[in-house]
């Protein structure tokens, strides 16, 4: 399963891709403003959004694309990697590998 998180903090990038390895996910991290959104999340499964750290414009494309492909989308207002973790918790449940 491939994530796409949008928003966080730069400085955690490379704590968001161990984490997510230890649940077995690939994950995409966009910590900027994107150009090309679109084509960068076309392949992922499910996209997560810490709302604090991210521009309400980056938001809402994130949620246009997510919606047109029917990706489910995590909106939580803390970005720290406990909060990235419990996500990654409720998606295994979720979807059992």
């Amino acid at each position: 399963m491939c994530i796409a998180l949008i928003g966080g903090m730069c400085r955690l990038e490379r704590q968001y891709i161990n984490e997510a390895e230890k649940f077995g996910f690939g994950l995409k991290v966009f910590t900027k403003p994107e150009t090309g959104l679109k084509g960068k999340v076309k392949n992922v499964d499910a996209m997560v959004i810490f709302t604090n750290k991210v521009s309400h414009r980056t938001k809402k494309d994130a949620m246009t694309i997510a919606k047109d492909r029917k990706i489910p989308v995590f909106l939580y207002h803390s970005c720290g990697i406990c909060t990235l973790r419990n996500c990654f918790s409720d998606l295994k449940v979720a979807r059992p590998a």
